[in-house]
Formats: structure tokens, sequence, C-alpha cells
């Protein structure tokens, strides 16, 4: 496959944008960085080029020399000439050091003059290379940067593999770039010294693609148009680029059922082999393209009696598939089918699809056939799409119901109403998360509606494909309630909506269950069970929030029959509404029993942004429960589906933040939370906002940051007692900013904040969350001195968490446990908070135990000093006494900083406050003014 030259990237780094290359190029580093070589190899446009300049540009500073060549097709007949763009310009600097025949043979070679060729000065011309690199690199390191090694003239490959065979040890690397349309890639090796490693660039995920072009200006694309680049691009970003480009400069986007426009420019790449079909051939690869998986069977079917030579013909040509599993006709790249179909002329379309409507034995498949067959309005069809629209939402496909239902719409006539079955479109088109399509579909009924069903069923397409970024639609709300009138039906929708806002938006709950109440007495009246039974259990939701009694009460109301199966497995449903009062009720197991049933069930609907949800509650159950790498996975399936759909992001990360500080990398938590708290704030959603602090907060704690941990706790206290939310199981971070205020020695602060959360727990009767109140109690104490209380408090906390199933709580008290039980912490010491935090694969954690395993030991007090040194020390606050008495037991400040779980920033503090009140100057000061005390 030749790629013309227009089509490369400029020749400059733009190591900002090597998008989705994040291994390969951290391989690469590592590799150039021990001094070793590296040869990028993949198939055309897949971002070889681009790679290969980033790590030039990285590199190309910390080495004294670049030499670099470019072939091309059109010049690889040519030979020296690679050789003459590597050796040319320091040509004079190295020809006074070859011996003469060297240097005859190689500016022979290099300038044209004379006849040298490899036959008869190969000799010569070998070690002529082999000796100049040597010079080059007795005065540096060199790095040579060859592209498309693939159209290397075949005389400069040969002198070039003959060097890097012998170099050896010398400072001369290689960092080049082949093109293979397979995993082949040795013969390109020959040219590389013996230690290259081959790294091969794949395609690029959907998310990468939205973000490379994004990058390249082709922003604000719909994502289910994004997606479809992405399929028709195979992941390839030279050719998902190229099709950004056609639909940037495309006045018109593909109706529905059509395909991305491919340009000339593409379409010139894929489609030159079809020269060597027959008429009939190239015929039956458009029947192929039109069809969503077609078959030998399906082709025969649509009158193509030849099919099975032709498919084979074309497959010999490397146009379809060879290696395919099954009875399906595959092309061997998405490109070649949309590029075929956008060749073929508007009527050869039509006969495809009039050939496939006949031969499809799937009724769905038959339907959609019959329709891109099909010019103008048609009753019939229209009903054909209608009854497959339905098919496929029964199926759990909503997002091909989206697509039949617009087509359904574009072919009933204008007399039976199409703004209905175009709304159902867009609540299809929700229901897969395609929120974009969505909004355009409901803004399409809007212009074109005077029904006040259909307008208010519209706003609320709108609304609620702004997601937590509610206040953006503010202005909706009036409208939707003009355009309701009277209705209860139509009101108790925009009431429930309305419910949303006041908890996103204003953060306030009582009027959110207020709003949310009268949601379900207006759908009770009018009928609506439907509504009724969300609006009940988002009050049941915002009741357990606020702590309220009724809660429990609502969960009851909101799952009595009969219930809508549509809102069983909703995740503002009943079903989830429960799932949460369990979790918040230490009921683990059967929370995860829940939560894995209805996750099953929105799977097999299809239902993206409930799958979102209920992924992240499964991860949440498996976080809580100490199974850190099943949640981290978990997590991270999430956060990647509400990248790809654009629904529950913020939320998502929140939850991957704390499952990276449990089970994963504390970096990409304080990452995630950072970027979480960014949205919420954006979007004015002070809910995440609180639930993004929290989780920096955590991250925080667990790196060590205790002073920062304090400030984004902190925030989230003010936050949650601005919200009205009263139940310290919602968050679960009080025990926390507890900890982490020990640690900065604010012991006073630490003893409100566990008060204080402890009523309320006591109250709703949260054990896991009063046990780990009271393991941050033991740190206070301990703080105060009072060890063998603390000590007896770790024992029992650490005993009911592991009866609740609290896994990695049970280990967190364990370790506080291990800190404080001997005077000399040893290797042993430690064993069985180990022991659980690798049970659990809390490897942040286990990192924190084995530091702590294995510092020096802390010397105890000596036997023989008098009993009276502490009387010295009255003027002391509790903090600066337990600090002195410390360093006269010798230990260090990093000790005293874990003994006493503060920072050592903090043991540095309170020192200086000591030596002044003492009015010292040294710790060498405190043993002193200690020995020279009489005892009593």
């Amino acid at each position: 496959m030749t790629v013309p030259q227009d089509f490369r990237e400029p020749a400059r780094s733009r190591s900002d944008l090597v998008i989705g290359r994040d291994e390969p190029f951290a391989a690469a580093r590592d590799q150039l960085s021990r001094g070793g070589s590296v040869l990028l190899h993949g198939p055309a446009g897949i971002g070889k080029s681009t790679v290969l300049r980033a790590l030039a540009a990285e590199y190309g500073t910390a080495v004294r020399t670049v030499l670099r060549c470019s072939a091309t097709e059109s010049e690889s007949h040519l030979p020296f000439l690679a050789l003459a763009d590597l050796l040319g310009l320091v040509l004079d600097e190295v020809c006074e050091k070859l011996p003469a025949a060297q240097r005859t043979a190689l500016e022979s070679a290099l300038t044209g003059r004379g006849e040298s060729t490899l036959q008869r000065d190969g000799l010569a011309l070998r070690l002529a290379v082999l000796s100049a690199l040597r010079a080059l690199a007795a005065e540096g390191p060199v790095l040579i940067v060859a592209d498309d090694l693939q159209w290397l003239d075949p005389a400069s490959a040969e002198l070039l593999g003959f060097a890097a065979r012998r170099l050896g040890d010398t400072p001369v690397r290689m960092l080049c770039a082949a093109r293979t349309e397979d995993e082949e890639y040795d013969r390109h090796l020959r040219a590389s010294p013996p230690d290259t490693l081959a790294l091969r660039l794949g395609p690029l995920s959907r998310t990468q693609v939205a973000d490379l072009l994004d990058h390249r200006g082709y922003s604000g694309l719909p994502r289910t148009t994004v997606r479809e680049i992405h399929r028709t691009s195979g992941g390839n970003p030279l050719f998902a680029l190229e099709l950004g480009r056609a639909l940037a400069e495309n006045p018109t986007p593909p109706r529905p059922g059509e395909p991305l426009p491919v340009p000339t420019s593409l379409r010139a790449l894929v489609l030159s082999r079809l020269e060597m079909l027959s008429p009939d051939a190239r015929h039956t690869l458009l029947v192929a393209s039109a069809g969503a998986r077609p078959t030998l069977a399906t082709l025969s079917a649509a009158g193509r009696a030849d099919a099975e030579a032709e498919t084979a013909h074309a497959a010999a040509l490397g146009l379809l598939a060879t290696d395919s599993e099954g009875p399906a006709v595959r092309f061997a790249h998405p490109l070649i089918s949309a590029a075929l179909y956008a060749e073929a002329s508007a009527q050869e379309r039509r006969a495809a699809h009039a050939a496939l409507s006949k031969a499809a034995s799937d009724p769905i498949e038959r339907a959609r056939h019959l329709a891109l067959a099909t010019t103008g309005t048609d009753p019939e069809v229209a009903a054909s799409l209608a009854e497959a629209a339905a098919l496929a939402r029964d199926r759990g496909a909503p997002s091909v119901a989206a697509s039949l239902g617009r087509l359904a719409a574009r072919h009933t006539p204008a007399e039976d109403g199409p703004h209905a079955v175009l709304l159902q479109a867009a609540e299809d088109a929700i229901t897969a998360g395609e929120l974009d399509l969505a909004r355009d579909i409901a803004r399409e009924v809007l212009a074109g509606s005077t029904v006040p069903a259909e307008r208010v069923r519209a706003w609320i397409v709108v609304i609620e494909t702004a997601g937590h970024a509610m206040s953006e639609v503010d202005a909706v709300f009036p409208q939707a309630l003009a355009d309701a009138g009277d209705d209860p039906r139509l009101l108790a929708r925009i009431h429930y909506q309305l419910g949303w806002r006041a908890l996103l938006v204003d953060g306030d709950f009582d009027p959110a269950r207020e709003e949310t109440a009268y949601s379900a007495q207006l759908a009770a009246r009018g009928g609506d069970r439907y509504t009724e039974l969300m609006a009940l259990a988002f009050q049941a939701q915002i009741e357990t929030l606020m702590g309220h009694p009724d809660a429990p009460e609502t969960i009851k109301r909101a799952l009595r029959e009969p219930q809508d199966p549509r809102v069983a497995w909703h995740h503002n449903g009943a079903g989830y509404a429960r799932f949460r009062w369990l979790m918040m009720s230490d009921q683990l197991a059967e929370a995860r029993a829940t939560v894995t049933g209805l996750l099953r069930e929105v799977r097999r609907r299809g239902s993206v942004e409930s799958e979102v949800h209920f992924l992240r509650g499964l991860a949440e159950t498996e976080l809580r429960t100490g199974h850190c790498a099943r949640a981290l996975d978990l997590a991270r399936e999430s956060l990647r589906l509400a990248r790809d759909t654009g629904i529950g992001e913020v939320a998502s990360a929140v939850l991957t933040s704390f499952a990276e500080a449990a089970g994963g990398s504390l970096d990409r938590a304080l990452a995630l939370a950072r970027e979480a708290l960014d949205h919420a704030e954006q979007d004015g959603d002070q809910m995440y906002e609180s639930r993004a602090l929290a989780a920096l907060g955590h991250a925080q704690l667990v790196a060590g940051d205790a002073p920062a941990a304090v400030t984004s706790l902190r925030r989230v206290r003010e936050l949650e007692q601005g919200l009205g939310i009263t139940d310290p199981a919602r968050g679960r971070w009080h025990g926390d900013l507890a900890e982490a205020l020990v640690r900065i020695g604010a012991l006073e602060e630490a003893q409100d904040v566990i008060d204080t959360a402890r009523a309320r727990a006591l109250r709703l009767g949260r054990e896991s969350v009063l046990a780990v109140l009271d393991r941050a109690e033991a740190l206070v104490r301990a703080a105060r001195g009072e060890r063998e209380p603390a000590l007896d408090r770790l024992t029992s906390v650490q005993d009911r968490l592991a009866k609740l199933g609290y896994g990695l709580e049970e280990a967190r008290a364990a370790f506080a446990l291990a800190a404080l039980r001997t005077h000399r912490p040893g290797p042993t010491s430690y064993d069985e908070a180990a022991r659980l935090f690798r049970r659990c694969r809390a490897l942040p954690w286990l990192g924190q135990v084995e530091a702590a395993a294995t510092a020096p030991p802390v010397e105890p007090v000596r036997a023989e000093a008098p009993a009276a040194t502490l009387d010295a020390l009255d003027s002391l606050a509790a903090m600066e006494r337990q600090v002195a008495a410390l360093v006269m037991e010798g230990a260090t400040n990093r000790e005293i900083a874990g003994r006493l779980f503060i920072s050592v920033k903090t043991v540095e503090a309170t020192l200086t406050r000591v030596y002044r009140k003492l009015g010292i100057r040294s710790r060498v000061d405190i043993v002193r003014l200690a020995a020279g005390r009489p005892g009593n």
C-alpha cells in the first residue's frame, strides 16, 4: 500500500501528540537511554514517523551527531542515496580520518564521481562506512535516524547493516521505522545492530482516535461519528485524520444508514487493486460492502452466482481477509469496504441494498436494507423499520434501535407524525450512551413539533443528555413547564428532573426531596407508574444521603407492585437505591449479589449509562471487601466506558482514584482525583466536588502527605455541612481526616471530627464507620501518650472490621497496631499487616508496611534513666512532651514521625518549639537536661 508524499505529516516533532503510544514510547525511551537501538514497524499510516520524530527530538539533544535519512519508493532504485543522506553533511569531517582506499571509495559512492559499486569496491566501502561511524563516535555519541526503512536502496541497506553488526560498544544507536503489513519485520533488522528492540505500533482505541481528532482541530464531532471514524479507519491514525478532514470539509453530514464520506485520497490507497477484478467481481464486493456481515450464502441469495470464485480472487489480491473464522466474508481493512461503497453511484448502492433485502434472513437486517433501497416516504417501509427497532431494543441493541428509528422517521409521511418515532430513537440513543445523537434528534423535534407531549419529551432528552452539568440547561425548565401546562403526567417528568437539579446544582437536599416527592404524587395522579417509581427511588436515595429516617420506608414503596421492568434495572431505580442502602448498612455480600444481578441485566439490554453505574457499584463493593485488584479492574473498565460515551466521567474517575490508591498507582490516583475535581467544579456539581476532594485527600494520605490531605478533607467537611449530608457512611472520609490531623499534631480537631461523626453513625447504626472512627481515636490516644488504651482499642477494631468483611480497613488497623505494639519494630513486627495487605493486593499500602518494617530500630528507654526526667518538660504541650521523650530514647526524626503517626516536618516544627520553650539549642541539650535532673 503506497502512501503519497502529501499524506505524510510535517517533518517536525509533535511529541505532545504521540497519542496512544505511551507503552511503546516508554519502551523505546528506555532502550535508547541504555544505549540500544530501536526499530518501529507497522502498517502504512499507523504513526511510525510521528513516534520516530518525537523520539529523535527527545534524544537528538543528548548526542553529538544526528544522521538522518528518509527513503522514498520512487528513489529506492538509486544506489547509495540513503547513505548520501546519512553521511553527506559529515563527509568532510570524516574523510581525512579514513585510509586512502576507503576514502576514495566512500567519496565516489556519495558524490557520484567515478563508478563505485558494491561489486567492485565492496570491502573498501563497507570498511569506510564502519570507520566513518567510529570516527564520528570518537567525538561523541551518534544517533542514526532512518525512516521508511523498507524503501532503503539495497546498496545503502547492505552497507548500513554491515556497520551496524560490527559497532559493538561504539556509542552509535539507531532509531529506524519500517512499514510492515504483518508481524514479519526480521528482514529490516539486518540493517540494525544485534540488540535492536523491535516495537510494532498497533491501531488506536476509540478514545485515542477521539483525542487525535481533537488535537488536530476536528473537535466537536458527535461521538457516534467518532465511533464510525474509528471503525472505518481500523484505528489507523492517518486514515482517521483523513476521514475527519473529509467530514469537516463536507457541509452535509451523512444521513442515517449512510457511511462516512471517504476522500478521494484514501480511496486511491485501497482501490488500486480493484482494477484487476472483473466488473462482476467488483459488483459482488460492492454487495458485500453494503452488508453488515455478509456470507457466501447471503451473496449467492442476493444474485451473485459466482460469489465463491470472485471472493477467492479478491482475497488473493489482498482485498479480503484470508484468515477469517466462520463463514463471513471479511474485508482486509474496513477502509476498503467504505471506499468501495463510497465509489459506487447512488443507483448502484440502492440496487445492492435491494438485493440484500431479499437475501437477508434477519428481520432487522432485512428492514435496514429495504429502507436504504427506498427513496422518499413509504408507510410500509417505516412500519417495518419501527418493528425492527423494537426487536433490536428487546435484543439489547439500543444503538441499532436508534439508527433504525431514524430511518423509520425518514420514511414516515408527515401526516403520520415522524416526531414520536424520532423521540423513541433519541431515548434509545441515550440508553446506548450516544448523547450527542440524542440531543440532536431532540432539537430536530423541538424545531418541528407543536404537540405539548412531544415537546416535553424532547426537553427531557435535552436535560438528560446534560448529565451532571445541569446548570447548562437551566433555561430549558421554564420552557418545558410552559409546554406541560397542567398535565400531571408531563409535569411529573419535569419535577423529577428539577429534583436532580436541586441536588446537583444547588446542592440542597430538602428541595430535592420535595421535588421528587411531588413528582411521585403527580405521576400517581396521571397514571404514570414508570415516573412514579423513578421518583420514589430517587427520593429514597436522597433520604439515604440525608440520613433521613424515612429512607427504608421509601425504598419499600419504590419496590411495591406493580413494577415497571424498565425501573428494575435502571441506575436511578429502586434496585440501585436498595444497593446503596445495603452498602451503607454494611451488608456487603447482599450488596454484591444485588449489583451483580443489575449489571448482568443491563448488559443484556445494552443500557450503557446503567452499565457504567453498576460497574462502579460492583467495584466499590470489591474495594470495601478488600479485593483491590478486582476493584481496580472494574473501576478502570467503568472509566474507559464513561470516557468513550461521555457518561459519568467524574464519578468513574473518583471511584478509580480510590481503587488506584488501594491497589494500583498513587500517581494515577492523585491525577484522577484532580481531574475529577476540575470537572466537578466546572460543572458546578457540588456533590461530586466533595467526592473528588475525598478521593484526593485519601490519595494524599496514602502517599504520606498529611498536610495536603488535611486541606482537601477539611474542604469536604465544609461542603457536606453546607449540602446537609449527615450520614458518614456516604463518603467515609472522616477517619482519613482524623488520621491526617493526628499526623500534623492537630489532636483536638481530630477528636472533634471523630465525636461529630460518631454521634451520627450511632444514630444510623453504621458499624463499619464506628470501627474506623475508633481506629482513628486510638491514634489520637497514642499521640497523647495513652499507649495501652490505644493498643486495646486497635485490637478490638481489627477484629470488628474483620467480622464485617472490610478487608482493607482491617489491614489498616493491623498496620496501626504493629506500629504501636513495640518500641523496636523489626522485620517480624509487621507480618500480620503485610499478610493482610498482601491478601487484599493493596500494593501502595504494602509498600508502606515494607518501608516501616525495614526502618532502623528505635532504641528503647534506658533502664538507668532517672524516673523524673520528664518533670523538666512540664511546661510543654502534650505533643511536644512526646517528641522530647522520644528524643531522649535516641529516636531519629523519621522514627518519631512513624511512632506518632505524624510527618517529619511536624516533628521538626515541634522540636523547634521545644528548643524555644526550654531555652536550648539542640537534641543533645534535651538529653543533657533530662540526665541532669534528679529522680523523685
